[in-house]
This record gives structure tokens, C-alpha cells and sequence, in this order.
């Protein structure tokens, strides 16, 4: 039996005729690796990295997608140095606003589908519980604006759109939280850790599947792209501190066999009062992700899943 087509269809009925042109951008990035894996099976996938294309450069972004013609846009590129942003106004509001405005219009004037990465750095953090899409955004720093206005320039487009707020993001590739505590606990006797501030650890590999799985429902017209564009938050279940994180790694590394010059004891707990920085971090960063549960019927695992797959595979990785 031919699976039913939308209007993105290129030609034909069936499973094999649905084939989506998508351009992914950032591709080099945490997130956009892992999504040239998990879009592949969707369609052709046009993977730019900042070699191809700068984001700053908003001419040669519109030449590209004026000639490319995507039905659907992956942005997982960004401006995501937060304490650098601080004095980097400029370049922080190019990536993060201005070239996602003109990814948003374009969107727009192509009836394409629109993906991009936000977070929680959009909120103050001072709420208690964990944020809903609805509640009141108040940014605190450079960066959290310019993700804001991001978000603004894509919903007043008017473009078809999935926009994922994640938090604490991860992968065994780049530089993140989990690999910096574990080439710490080989140089140093003693850690401080940051244990006032309360999120939720998301792999850029579970960001890249379930951003996949929605496009999958879209494509196949299981959901309407209409009826489910908006912001969805997007992290696992659980809770955790930094300081909650760094004990957490240290301990599974040291399981797996790993040696280290500190054990989770010597990871001390600090206020944020006592580890300044220049931009200011939410104290909250709990993100509900009822909606996107609801939406696209997407289970999503506990924390500490996709942490033990990380940990694991840099152990195979030190071990080749």
C-alpha cells in the first residue's frame, strides 16, 4: 500500500518518492554532525559547514538557497561562545539573529519547513519548575538575546517552523561539560564545581534523532507542518546540578576502568557567587517537554542514558 504524499512530494506515490531536498547548516558543529546521520534516510542531504558557507556572509546564504531551493532547512549553526558574546555584540547578533532572519524569510518565500536550535539561555531562570514554551522569556545575557531575537524573526516570518530549545548540550565531539571534567580529574587533585545552577545534561545525538523523527511525521503527513509549527522544548527527563554532573561522570568513568588523580569525593560544590562570569547564567534551566511528548508521541530516555554513551565511547576511543 503507497504511503500517502504531502505536497512536498517531488514525483510519484510511495515510500521511495519521498525524497526532501534539506540543506543543513552547521554541520560541523555538536548537533550538526550527528544530523547528517539522523537526516540522511529523509531525503538529500546538502551538508554546509562554515567552510561552505559563513553564516556572516547573509549574501552568499541567500545565493545559496535561491539556487539550492530546500524544502527543508536544518540550522544548526550558531553563536554559541556565551561568555564571549559579552563583547562580541556584533558578530553574536549577525549568526544568531540577522542570518536566522533571512533563513526564516526565505523559508518563507520557498514554502519550506524551517529547523533551528535555541535555549534555555532565553529565560532568567528564577522560575520555580521547569519552564514551559509559553512562559515569560527574559534573557540575561547577550546570548540568550540574540537566540530571542532569533526565535521572534522566525515566528514573525510567518515560515513553516520547528523550533527546539535544548539546554547543556553534549557529544563526544567538540568541546562540552562531561569531556572538560574528565581531562580535568587527570590533571588536578581537586575540582570546584558550580552546584546552585539545575538543568538537564541533552546529547546532540538525541537532539539529531528526535529533530529526524518530527521531520519523518511531517514528511510522511502523519502531522500537519501547519498544525504543529512552534517551539518545543527539547531535553531529557531527570535533574541534575553541574556539580551533580561532574560527580556523576567521574563515578561511571571510574567504573568503566578508567584512573583519574581525583575520585567524585574531591569534587567540591561552589555557589555561581564563587565562579564569575561574564555573562550570567540561568539558575533554572528545567525545561518542560510535555508539548513535544504530546505532539509527536516521542519517548524521551532519562539523562544518564546518553551520558554512559558518552563516557563509554571516549573510553573506545582513548582505547584505539
Amino acid at each position: 500500500m503507497g504511503i500517502k504524499c504531502n505536497k512536498w512530494c517531488l514525483s510519484g506515490l510511495g515510500r521511495k518518492a519521498i525524497r526532501m531536498r534539506i540543506l543543513l547548516l552547521g554541520a560541523n558543529g555538536q548537533v550538526g554532525w550527528e544530523l547528517q546521520r539522523s537526516l540522511s534516510p529523509l531525503g538529500e542531504v546538502k551538508v554546509c559547514d562554515r567552510q561552505t558557507i559563513d553564516l556572516e556572509e547573509l549574501n552568499n546564504l541567500s545565493i545559496l538557497l535561491d539556487e539550492y531551493k530546500p524544502e527543508i532547512i536544518v540550522n544548526a549553526a550558531a553563536y554559541t561562545a556565551v561568555d564571549q558574546a559579552e563583547t562580541d555584540l556584533d558578530k553574536a547578533k549577525r549568526i544568531n539573529t540577522e542570518a536566522v532572519s533571512l533563513l526564516a524569510n526565505k523559508s518563507k518565500q520557498l514554502n519550506a519547513m524551517l529547523v533551528h536550535f535555541s535555549t534555555d539561555y532565553v529565560f532568567d531562570g528564577t522560575k520555580v519548575g521547569a519552564y514551559k514554551e509559553t512562559n515569560k522569556v527574559n534573557p540575561q545575557s547577550v546570548y540568550g538575546e540574540t537566540k530571542l531575537l532569533g526565535e521572534n524573526a522566525i515566528i514573525d516570518s510567518g515560515c513553516k517552523h520547528l523550533v527546539f530549545r535544548t539546554s547543556w548540550v553534549y557529544a563526544p565531539r567538540g568541546s562540552n561539560f562531561p569531556k572538560t571534567i574528565i581531562r580535568l580529574a587527570s590533571e588536578r587533585d581537586e575540582l570546584k564545581v558550580v552546584c546552585d545552577q539545575f538543568g538537564v545534561p541533552t546529547s546532540a545525538e538525541l537532539i539529531a534523532d528526535v529533530t529526524s523523527l518530527c521531520l519523518y511525521q511531517i514528511i510522511q503527513d502523519k502531522v500537519k507542518a501547519d498544525d504543529v509549527t512552534g517551539i518545543y522544548n527539547l531535553t531529557p527527563n531527570g535533574k541534575t546540578s553541574w556539580h551533580g554532573l561532574a560527580q556523576y561522570v567521574i563515578k561511571k568513568a571510574l567504573g568503566l576502568g578508567n584512573t583519574f588523580r581525583i575520585t567524585p569525593v574531591n569534587i567540591l560544590p561552589i555557589s555561581t557567587e564563587e565562579y564569575p562570569l561574564p555573562a550570567k547564567r540561568p539558575a533554572n534551566s528545567l525545561l518542560n517537554t510535555q508539548k513535544i511528548r504530546q505532539t509527536f508521541g516521542i519517548h524521551l530516555p532519562h539523562w544518564e542514558m546518553h551520558v554512559d554513551r558518552l563516557i563509554e565511547e571516549i573510553g573506545l576511543q582513548r582505547a584505539q
